[in-house]
This record gives structure tokens, C-alpha cells and sequence, in this order.
């Protein structure tokens, strides 16, 4: 079995506008000229990913964002991440793909995705000035903010966004995703 990252067609580089113009399905990320599958396809994080971007998505009025569930977001002159949910704030303007930092970026581990591989798109999300990102553990049912001094877990039980409504009380979210695992 082949280990997550998975570069293909193969190790060669390619450029940023080949990318672009390039559908994958999955849609995959663009790390310095080369093509970088994502972790995709599991229940765990399937369940998630909708959850969560159907809470935003129900209180998108209330909380004035606009949320994209994998959406290429260009987050340097080299690299494109496809985070599993971002949130804009309502009046960001942006083309197909989102190249103005977002309010909130959530990423949601599956069983393949390494330690330094959740470091190094935290810190693409940070250098791009991502104002809030976010791991959820859909297994262990926790979540961790991330700053530019690491991960805290969210020892509240309230996924909050500062200075906005946003606010998820993850015992409640988890809670109604256990049906759907």
C-alpha cells in the first residue's frame, strides 16, 4: 500500500499554471512544482467534513462567512493547499480559487497524515495569514487551534473564533456524529 503523500503522475515538477488548468479526483494540493495527494475517502473524516461544513454553511448569515469545503487556496507563489474546510469572511472577493487569507481553516486528520505533514500546512495557513486554523480528531473527538506557538487543544469544549459569533461546542458536534460512524 502506497504511504500518503503520493506524488504522481511521477517525481517530475510541474508548473503552477499546469496545476491550475489540471482536474484530480481527488483534487490534490501543489507543493513547490510537484502534485501532492491529500488523505481523502475515510468514513471518520467524510462524516466531519460535512458536519462542519454544514454548521458554518446553517449559520453563515449569523456568522457573516462563506464556506468552501476543499477549496484550492493558493497559499504562497508555490504552493496550493486544498484544506478540508475554510470560511471567508462574507465581503472577501476572490476568483476559483481563494487567494486572500481566510477566517478560519479546518483540517481533519485521517489515519495517514503525519505529525510533520499537519506542521508544515499549519504553517503554509500561518505565513499566508490564515486568522484561525483548526485540527479536528474525528477518533479521539478533540480539536486543536493552532498559533504560531503549535496546537492547544480546545480545553473549553467550545471550538470559538475570536472577535466573531463562531461558536461550535464539540461535545454537541461529536455527539450527533456518532450515528454516522
Amino acid at each position: 500500500m502506497a504511504t500518503w503523500p503520493q506524488r504522481y503522475p511521477d517525481e517530475s515538477c510541474i508548473s503552477l499554471g499546469e496545476y491550475l488548468r489540471t482536474s484530480y479526483s481527488p483534487d490534490c494540493e501543489y507543493v513547490d512544482g510537484r502534485v501532492v495527494e491529500r488523505c481523502v475517502g475515510e468514513k471518520g473524516r467524510s462524516v466531519h467534513l460535512g458536519y462542519f461544513a454544514f454548521v458554518f454553511m446553517l449559520h453563515r448569515d449569523e456568522w457573516q462567512v462563506e464556506v468552501f469545503p476543499t477549496l484550492r487556496t493558493r497559499v504562497s507563489r508555490t504552493r496550493v493547499r486544498v484544506p478540508d474546510i475554510v470560511a471567508v469572511r462574507k465581503e472577501a472577493k476572490f476568483g476559483p480559487i481563494l487567494d486572500v487569507p481566510p477566517l478560519v481553516v479546518i483540517e481533519i486528520l485521517g489515519s495517514e497524515i503525519t505529525l510533520s505533514e499537519l506542521q508544515e500546512k499549519i504553517g503554509d495557513y500561518l505565513a499566508f495569514g490564515a486568522e484561525n486554523i483548526c485540527t479536528l480528531d474525528p477518533i479521539r473527538r478533540r480539536a486543536w487551534p493552532a498559533g504560531t506557538d503549535g496546537l492547544h487543544p480546545v480545553e473549553s469544549g467550545v471550538l470559538s473564533v475570536a472577535r466573531t459569533p463562531i461558536r461550535v461546542v464539540l461535545s454537541e458536534a461529536f455527539a450527533k456524529l456518532v450515528r454516522g460512524l
